[in-house]
């Protein structure tokens, strides 16, 4: 068979682009989304519910920020494990990362389907599934640097509707609204803390950060790989403050869920409508419209961003031969993009048609976490271990504390987590076992290895040779 046209992803994304993805992916508007399923939760706590997650992430964000640094693929915890620690064990995470990755687009498009079926109630489901999946998959498909480009002008939208909402409750709680003072510690501790509800509550809302991970899949496409560890970083940051600015002046404004009881599951728009009549008087509806917009526009940059990112990580993944080659490890020669897996992810969006959205963003955080957890322990395996950096209190600190300590942070989360998230987790999880065991033969082979430095050119010979 002749060889296929080489391609090769292309370097042309800088700082903002992919801190720019990384948000995009994490969709700020989603602590709107949860805002009342958390607060219910806390008692009226959700900033700290925030404060709590992100402490956990910023300590992953400096395990990714190591790891990536050493192993600059476009693979994520997959590599990092299979690199650091063993070819099964970064199988066995990638294979459970996927549940969070998969999942994710799918999620995407099932907001944007319940958002248009409110707007269109007449219009059956499947069409906007169609429509958005299509709109998603080519705008991924094309090039990174137009998904770049789109994911950013839905970025900035959404965040300008966000500051306007801010700014007009922060009115209203100034005119007596809510808990009537700007400032004050009530969102922080609620009308009943209680720490065991505090953790349930922080898993929640680490839905909300998924996405700092992801931009790792922009490795091979940052202009500069030393980039990274910033963007990392910054992601993480950024989106917390968001999040936590976000939740704090939601919560002044509604300090319990009494005036939108009957929208807990998703009060994004009774959010806006509330504030849009406080503010404009009338019934609310034009404010409540261009705030579901908002949403609407940062569900759709996170599933651009999602959705390229899962398809890079089943490439690397086709690449080490773990999945067919021809297909997973395939890259565009024009496009620049690993196109058949592009697709694939775009095909199991289409599901979002069948599912709850409960039930799935339920699961999304089991598959997280544990990448999370691996993350932070492969920085121990790769530089205390296995390169012997532990012999200094500097090393002992960077190398074995904070990411120990990331590791037990990571854990706590899980274990905390509901029980549909630990047995449809569990399930998935030993699904993948018995791959595993099949394609190694009972484990009397490795998955098949690659260099990370070889050109992805090589990749698309060897798939069609």
């Amino acid at each position: 068979m002749a060889a296929q046209q080489s391609g090769a992803l292309k370097r042309n994304l800088g700082l903002w682009a992919i801190v720019g993805l990384g948000l995009g992916y994490m969709t700020p508007t989603v602590v709107y989304d949860t805002f009342g399923l958390v607060s219910e939760r806390t008692h009226g706590a959700v900033p700290t519910a925030y404060i709590v997650a992100l402490v956990v992430m910023a300590f992953t964000a400096i395990s990714y920020g190591k790891m990536v640094t050493a192993i600059p693929s476009a693979g994520s915890s997959y590599t990092y494990a299979r690199e650091a620690i063993h070819p099964n064990v970064g199988f066995i995470v990638g294979w459970i990362a996927l549940l969070d990755y998969l999942l994710l687009p799918l999620v995407n498009i099932l907001i944007l389907r319940l958002y248009m079926e409110v707007v269109f109630p007449d219009v059956d489901g499947w069409f906007f599934v169609i429509l958005f999946t299509i709109i998603v998959t080519g705008s991924v498909a094309i090039s990174m640097k137009g998904s770049a480009g789109f994911n950013s002008i839905l970025l900035i939208f959404s965040l300008v509707v966000m500051v306007t909402f801010t700014v007009m409750v922060s009115i209203q709680v100034g005119d007596g609204r809510g808990v009537g003072s700007l400032w004050s510690g009530q969102p922080f501790v609620g009308t009943d803390f209680d720490f065991g509800n505090m953790l349930f509550g922080a898993t929640m809302v680490c839905f909300s950060f998924i996405g700092f991970d992801a931009v790792t899949m922009y490795a091979e496409e940052a202009k500069d790989r030393k980039l990274m560890p910033k963007a990392i970083l910054l992601t993480v940051l950024l989106g917390g403050a968001i999040f936590l600015v976000g939740s704090y002046f939601a919560q002044l404004r509604w300090p319990d869920n009494a005036e939108f009881a009957d929208n807990v599951d998703d009060p994004l728009p009774v959010l806006g409508q509330i504030a849009g009549m406080d503010a404009f008087g009338g019934d609310g509806s034009v404010f409540m419209w261009i705030f579901t917009a908002a949403g609407f526009a940062a569900t759709m940059a996170s599933g651009i961003s999602s959705h390229a990112s899962v398809a890079r990580m089943l490439m690397v993944m086709g690449r080490n031969g773990v999945l067919p080659r021809k297909v997973f490890g395939y890259v565009h020669p024009k496009t620049h993009t690993p196109l058949y897996s592009i697709i694939i992810v775009g095909v199991v969006s289409l599901s979002a048609r069948f599912f709850d959205l409960d039930t799935i963003a339920s699961v999304i955080n089991f598959g997280a976490l544990i990448a999370f957890t691996f993350v932070n322990i492969s920085v121990i395996a790769f530089y205390a271990i296995k390169h012997k950096r532990r012999h200094t209190g500097s090393d002992v600190f960077k190398y074995i504390i904070m990411p120990g300590l990331g590791t037990l942070l990571t854990l706590t989360l899980w274990v905390n987590l509901d029980e549909t998230s630990l047995t449809v987790g569990g399930i998935w999880t030993a699904l993948g076992l018995i791959y595993l065991l099949v394609i190694t033969k009972g484990f009397r082979s490795q998955p098949q290895s690659f260099d990370e430095a070889e050109p992805v050119t090589d990749f698309n010979k060897v798939a069609a040779e």
